[in-house]
């Protein structure tokens, strides 16, 4: 298996992995964390609100599902749509990564603004957006091996 094939591999079991989680959220989990007030100071950045609602995790889960398939070269008898859903979900990874390291995620998720969230957005949430953008982006540019 080449480099591209492992990349993108990664790539989309993280990406449903991380789809597996907003499930779990939208049964009413706050796993990883010990409640829901910090699932939505930490995640959502909104310490004094509700976490995410079981429809908006529901949707994250769903478009984060869509991307793990363009990522693993789904549909695989439509090349191009395959490479030009891998191609937005690069852009879409590497635009929320880097307003996160800019300390900007507010500008993409209005109220996203707790220093426990900063915190953890620029030190976990952003890199991984980027990791995440570099390692579909064969898939996106159709390699061999890649999508």
């Amino acid at each position: 298996m080449g480099t591209t094939a492992v990349a993108t591999r990664i790539a989309s079991a993280s990406l449903l992995a991380i789809a597996g989680l907003h499930l779990n959220w939208a049964r009413g989990s706050s796993w990883p964390l010990p409640d829901h007030e910090a699932l939505a100071d930490e995640v959502a950045g909104r310490p004094d609100a509700d976490p995410p609602s079981a429809a908006a995790c529901l949707a994250v889960a769903g478009l984060l599902g869509a991307a793990a398939a363009f990522v693993a070269g789904h549909p695989r008898g439509s090349p191009g749509l395959s490479r030009l859903g891998a191609a937005g979900v690069v852009v879409t990874l590497a635009g929320r990564g880097g307003f996160g390291m800019a300390g900007r995620t507010d500008l993409l998720s209005r109220g996203s603004v707790s220093e426990r969230f900063r915190a953890r957005d620029r030190r976990v949430y952003s890199p991984l957006c980027l990791a995440l953008a570099a390692l579909s982006l064969p898939a996106a540019l159709g390699s061999p091996g890649g999508a």
